[in-house]
């Protein structure tokens, strides 16, 4: 039995956070049938699983990604850096997506459907990075 505490995961903490994640990637059509609020949603969501990754994308391309893992020092420092990146990242995206909520439904329903299929086109690139 491998049971790791609250502590242990925390000395091995993602370089991508772990909520990094896009649930569904939709086509067209299907956006096209969505409401004004659940397009807002994915297009939030996409902006967070972009801003949790792209600035990472040298070190690693998918969440569960540790400092071990990739040979780096898991010393007081470098989880002092990457706690102190979370959490800067973490406001950032606070402030972020309540712009977002504030401004983004008076968008034009076209566009944020394009913003959509960009940014799902620029995750999907990641797995061609990934096999670089």
């Amino acid at each position: 039995m491998n049971i790791v505490s609250a502590q242990d995961k925390k000395t091995n903490q993602s370089i991508i956070s772990t909520t990094a994640t896009i649930r569904k990637y939709y086509d067209l059509k299907e956006l096209q049938n969505l409401k004004k609020g659940e397009l807002l949603e994915l297009y939030i969501e996409r902006i967070n699983v972009l801003v949790k990754t792209l600035p990472y994308i040298a070190l690693a391309t998918k969440p569960g990604v540790t400092l071990t893992d990739l040979g780096i020092p898991n010393d007081n420092e470098n989880k002092k850096v990457l706690a102190e990146q979370e959490e800067i990242t973490n406001d950032f995206l606070s402030t972020t997506v309540a712009f977002q909520r504030k401004m983004t439904p008076y968008s034009d329903t076209k566009n944020l459907i394009a913003a959509i299929l960009f940014y799902e086109n620029t995750l999907k690139s990641l797995h061609e990075f990934n096999e670089m």
